[in-house]
């Protein structure tokens, strides 16, 4: 039975968060751990999601895009709760993260839209966008609690600002995604413990180079 779905409007980027668009990303990540990157087809998913091949098409141009998106809405789960102090605040996230990073259909995805960004420039500026842009609200809000607590000095520069929160990204995002997807090892709170020990260690400095 098709899912009827509201018009768009003109609307670009990310679809909405309609019933339709939710059972076909659902039906992304099902399909990729089922089949696998390779196997997985437009047709495949809107079978499974009940809804027409031209209803994908209308809001993703091939599959690449799609499974950014399902994997996308995945990511923004992660959240930042107040724990009392920096540190607690990255263990807590970082353990998150590597969870996310557990499940069948991130790890497939994620492993295949980056490989097939290497040689793709749209899809690599749609990762940027959709996942990575995105998830830099969890760097965003813990600096400025450590900021609040007095854990960190406030930033005068805005430029020297967003190169730190940059920074913070590419250091937690990099070193959770290479142990547990390269290295394979496990990201356990004994390590989470030690990035965090070495990041907050270090954020003093960062912010004292920032000005």
């Amino acid at each position: 039975m098709c899912i009827r779905t509201k018009p768009r409007n003109g609307r670009t980027g990310r679809p909405r968060s309609t019933e339709a668009d939710a059972a076909i990303l659902e039906a992304t990540r099902a399909a990729l751990v089922e089949l696998g990157w390779s196997k997985l087809t437009m047709g495949d998913v809107a079978g499974r999601a009940g809804v027409a091949k031209t209803t994908l098409y209308r809001r993703w141009a091939n599959k690449n895009e799609l499974v950014v998106d399902a994997v996308a809405v995945l990511f923004d789960e992660l959240e930042l709760p107040d724990l009392g102090s920096l540190q607690a605040d990255i263990e807590h996230v970082v353990l998150q993260f590597a969870a996310l990073l557990e499940r069948p259909e991130t790890k497939t995805a994620l492993m295949a839209v980056v490989a097939e960004s290497t040689r793709d420039e749209p899809l690599r500026e749609r990762i940027r966008a959709s996942i990575v842009d995105r998830q830099k609200r969890l760097v965003l809000a813990g600096r400025e609690r450590a900021q609040q607590r007095g854990e960190l000095p406030a930033h005068r520069d805005p430029v020297a600002t967003d190169a730190t929160d940059d920074l913070i990204f590419d250091v937690i995002a990099g070193a959770v995604v290479h142990r547990a997807l390269v290295s394979a090892e496990p990201v356990d709170e004994a390590w989470v413990a030690r990035l965090s020990a070495l990041l907050v260690g270090g954020l003093g400095a960062a912010a004292a180079v920032g000005g």
